[in-house]
């Protein structure tokens, strides 16, 4: 039997282990999964709304237990407090908006005919969560796939192995239905397996790119409905008109919180030339205040990453950025916790450019390139010059004009004076190798549901 292993980037040992599950015990929780779907959906909407907050509300109950367990698994500091705002802040939202969101599109209802199409749930939806935000990523999909009806199967990264176990724990306590939602362990060649056998009727992934070309590829043929949520490279453009101080606080904040582990964590950014050298030192000056050091210490504010592989693979784009003429600009010796395994300092990079895979594939580490510009049409075409679209941040005091150049970008979410945020009333969607589908908003309930058509003729004269 293999394990599925948490390696702490705390101390390098192993913090959790769970046997994965044999494919044939992982295709009987698919069939009670799908046994239960049925008589879930046909509870009244406000019944599985209810259940679904009561088990959110648990799962807040357990904070003391899941603070800590998340700096363990991958090095988030306590004193940032879990997941639990942007966590509440979704299920909420999503509860206030279910019953508008599946009521029935009514073309006609007259004395001769009854006509609608009413939203129906898809049956079995398999959830695949990331390390990176394993709660707030995970209820994106789990609270509005269960409030519509759907029963859910989790599988968590083996980064945060104890997140989908606690989560349908707090569920089922609160009355969410032992079948109706179910954490797995499993390996790649068995959930390749499942989904290969059509064993879900709808799957959101979020993770690598080489992650979703593998769900897809075990998908093919099997007309599965799938959501997917990949690499992100999203860039900032600060405007000669921005305000500077909230740009760099913001900006900073975006790039290096979660030591650059975001999604949408700002990666590079483009700022005119009025503002340039004032904005980079601002920059190392707000980056070089980071406390690096023991997640567990309240006193630390940069935790080590998630894995000492994710801090190599940010260490030899900063390397290969600098051999090609980049300047790193934050003194090391600022950060001696810096170990060269998980714990990694933060970093500034100036005299970067497009050649350098610093500033065009995914880093996801405490790093940030900035770049000069002269003019809108120059910001946008660099914002553009990537295989990913997921955010951008613009900064300006003219929403007109950042509605302008948002039209030209590429990307999933246009951002003024704000970064690395979802907003649970906007679809979250990417675009290129960001990859496909949305989630939260209406759309997000469109997404988890299908449409189902009615034309009901009442008289046959």
């Amino acid at each position: 039997m293999s394990m599925i292993k948490c390696i702490s980037p705390v101390n390098g040992e192993v913090y959790a282990e769970r046997p994965a599950l044999p494919l044939e015990l992982a295709r009987q929780a698919v069939a009670h999964a799908r046994q239960a779907q049925k008589s879930w959906a046909r509870r009244p909407l406000d019944e599985r709304v209810n259940l679904v907050l009561a088990g959110v509300a648990r799962l807040n109950e357990m904070v003391d237990e899941v603070v800590p367990e998340l700096a363990w698994q991958m090095g988030r500091p306590v004193r940032y407090g879990g997941e639990f705002r942007g966590f509440n802040e979704r299920s909420n939202y999503v509860a206030s908006i279910a019953a508008d969101a599946l009521k029935p599109i009514l073309v006609e209802e007259s004395d001769r005919f009854g006509r609608r199409i009413e939203r129906e749930p898809h049956g079995v939806v398999f959830v695949i969560a990331p390390w990176n935000y394993p709660y707030m990523t995970a209820i994106n999909t789990v609270a509005p796939a269960l409030m519509a009806g759907n029963t859910v199967i989790i599988k968590h990264a083996s980064q945060t192995i104890l997140v989908g176990e606690r989560m349908v724990r707090a569920f089922v306590e609160a009355g969410v239905p032992a079948d109706v939602f179910q954490n797995v362990f499993l390996d790649h060649e068995t959930t390749a397996a499942l989904i290969a056998a059509k064993s879900f009727d709808f799957i959101n992934f979020t993770g690598s790119v080489e992650g979703g070309r593998s769900i897809e590829r075990a998908a093919a043929g099997t007309f599965t409905g799938l959501g997917l949520e990949l690499g992100g490279k999203d860039p900032g453009y600060v405007m000669e008109d921005a305000d500077l101080d909230a740009a760099v606080d913001t900006l900073m904040d975006g790039a290096t919180f979660n030591s650059g582990q975001c999604c949408c964590g700002i990666e590079r950014i483009y700022v005119h030339e009025s503002l340039y050298d004032a904005f980079v030192e601002k920059s190392v000056a707000w980056v070089s205040n980071y406390k690096l050091g023991d997640p567990l210490d309240p006193e630390t504010t940069l935790g080590p990453m998630a894995h000492k592989r994710f801090a190599a693979t940010v260490r030899e784009q900063i390397s290969d950025a600098i051999s090609k003429g980049a300047k790193a600009l934050v003194d090391p010796k600022l950060f001696p916790q810096d170990d060269g395994g998980a714990y990694l300092a933060p970093q500034v990079l100036v005299d970067v450019d497009h050649s350098m895979a610093f500033m065009r594939e995914e880093t996801f580490g405490p790093a940030v390139g900035i770049m000069k510009v002269k003019s809108d049409s120059q910001a946008i075409e660099l914002m553009n010059d990537c295989q990913y679209g997921l955010t951008v941040s613009l900064w300006t005091q003219d929403a007109d004009r950042a509605s302008r150049i948002g039209r030209d970008l590429e990307t999933g979410t246009v951002f003024m004076n704000r970064a690395d945020y979802l907003d649970p009333a906007l679809c979250w969607t990417g675009v290129k190798e960001t990859g496909r589908g949305g989630s939260l908003s209406v759309i997000g309930f469109q997404n988890l549901t299908r449409p189902k058509s009615y034309h009901l003729k009442k008289v046959t004269a």
